[in-house]
């Protein structure tokens, strides 16, 4: 029994930690988006029609 629960919070604390990674992964993506697309916004763009 005490193997299956040290086995079993092994997992959790994995899960957790991988829980945060992709957190931060999602936060950071979403920042550096919104950066980007105010830096877009921000510009002014002449379109002439041609690319």
């Amino acid at each position: 029994m005490g193997a299956f629960l040290g086995s079993l919070l092994e997992y959790v604390l994995k899960a957790a930690v991988y829980a945060v990674i992709a957190l931060a992964g999602v936060k950071a993506g979403k920042a550096l988006r919104e950066n980007k697309d105010a830096k877009a916004s921000s510009a002014v763009r002449i379109h002439t029609g041609k690319r």
